[in-house]
């Protein structure tokens, strides 16, 4: 029986939402997905971040949409019915990403995940925590809590 302490056992893998950007494709930890949805246009905050584009309603409350081309120093698209909002959670705040499409779920273990590469800027490695190669492409593996604005702490 092996023992669930082994090195082989702590070695578990994990599973990912794969998603595409443009000709892109990155994941995220898919514990941290609450759903996803179809795009819907989203009501324009201002002064917001250039990357916010804006709220809209889910069942209720209101969520933020973080448009991920945009946020990541791609081309952003204007969306359409077949781009898609992943709704995701990381710590108390709860935000959409859009991206262009849903593609799959990935299982990778740790191992699988190479580090970001040295060359890569600052900024990229503060998104990207690492790559995956598959096939002749390779996958960004994202930091959601990176991804999202920072809080705004009211005074009142």
């Amino acid at each position: 029986m092996a023992d669930m302490h082994s090195p082989s056992a702590t070695n578990h893998a994990k599973e990912f939402i794969a998603f595409h950007i443009g000709a892109q494709t990155f994941c995220i930890d898919i514990m941290a997905v609450r759903e996803i949805r179809g795009w819907t246009p989203a009501t324009p905050l201002p002064h917001s971040p250039s990357f916010v584009r804006g709220v809209i309603n889910l069942r209720g409350a209101v969520l933020p949409v973080i448009d991920l081309a945009t946020r990541l120093g791609l081309t952003q698209s204007e969306p359409t019915a077949r781009h898609a909002v992943i709704v995701v959670q990381s710590a108390h705040q709860v935000v959409g990403l859009l991206v262009d499409a849903v593609s799959n779920i990935l299982t990778l273990t740790p191992d699988a995940i190479q580090p970001t590469p040295e060359v890569a800027s600052e900024m990229a490695r503060t998104f990207v925590k690492g790559v995956v190669a598959s096939g002749d492409s390779m996958i960004s593996v994202l930091t959601i809590h990176n991804l999202l604005p920072e809080p705004i702490l009211d005074a009142a």
